[in-house]
């Protein structure tokens, strides 16, 4: 035994149930955190298929989280251009051109290649 002389400081009859005590209270907190804190243990235990759990608290939690929200525009000055408005409020800039222009620009690129 490595801490032998633990024993003359503790006598084995306070120390082992003390000790054994701590194992066991330290492996229900595990428990309880890990019955808490996953969705598939629950499931499990139902016998419910494995991750039906998680479906079901997303969609819960956010009805619209599935649902697609277009994006709008506002045209610019000039008619090659438009301001893009994203479903979140953010704007980008999309340049719009003709397919004759694309046609033209891919026939100039083979050129020079």
């Amino acid at each position: 035994m490595n801490n032998a002389k633990m024993w003359l400081v503790v006598k084995p009859t306070v120390g082992v149930p003390i000790f054994l005590a701590g194992v066991a209270i330290g492996s229900f907190a595990v428990h309880v955190a890990v019955l808490s804190n996953t969705s598939w243990v629950s499931d499990f235990l139902q016998g419910v298929p494995m991750g039906s759990g998680d479906k079901t608290a997303m969609l819960m939690d956010d009805p619209d989280r599935n649902v697609v929200k277009p994006a709008s525009f506002e045209p610019m000055a000039d008619g090659d251009r438009v301001v893009v408005i994203m479903p979140d409020g953010q704007r980008a800039v999309a340049v719009i051109e003709r397919p004759a222009e694309i046609a033209q620009a891919s026939v100039r690129k083979r050129a020079t290649e």
